[in-house]
């Protein structure tokens, strides 16, 4: 049981679907930060929008980086009723995403 404690972080990545306009975009990124308020065990929230020159995003415009202090957290988080609530909103305006959980290493195994 070890092995759900320790941080954790909660990495989405989103494309938006096309028509959502950037205000709406906005709007729903405040509201993801705002959980940080809402939700215990969510300690921390960092985004941003795809800066790289590889051209390998896959058509993904936006990075959501949430931190929790165990896998349980993030149990707690997803089950949350705040989240459940704006994770219909958010997800709905979305043409796609991709969610992982890790937890920091120095060395990656």
């Amino acid at each position: 049981m070890g092995e759900s404690k320790g941080v954790v972080k909660h990495i989405l990545l989103a494309k938006f679907k096309d028509g959502i306009l950037e205000e709406q975009i906005d709007q729903l990124i405040k509201g993801y930060a705002n959980l940080v308020n809402l939700i215990e065990p969510m300690k921390a929230f960092q985004c941003g929008k795809d800066v790289s020159i590889e051209n390998l995003h896959q058509g993904f415009t936006h990075v959501f980086e949430s931190t929790f202090e165990s896998t349980q957290g993030i149990a707690e988080y997803i089950s949350h009723p705040a989240h459940v609530e704006f994770a219909n909103k958010f997800l709905s305006s979305l043409d796609k995403v991709i969610v992982i959980d890790y937890k920091p290493t120095l060395v990656c195994n």
